[in-house]
């Protein structure tokens, strides 16, 4: 999508967005994240690696979707 004109892109099942959109609109600041130390296998966090910026972030959410699949 990045390399794709503006022009080329359908925007038709995307509503518009209007004065009655922002007048309900709340701003959600996202939850804080705490520093900590992990230990992972190498070639697990050199996979994440390879896969460019925001690997922290790709770790976080694997986390978190586990977490929530085995919540009881």
């Amino acid at each position: 999508m990045r390399k794709k004109p503006d022009q080329e892109i359908d925007f038709s099942d995307v509503p518009e967005l209007n004065k009655s959109f922002f007048s309900k609109a709340q701003v959600r600041m996202p939850k804080r994240k705490k520093a900590v130390s992990l230990r992972l296998d190498s070639d697990v966090l050199d996979w994440f690696k390879h896969e460019g910026k925001g690997y922290q972030t790709k770790i976080n959410a694997v986390l978190r979707s586990y977490a929530e699949a085995h919540q009881h």
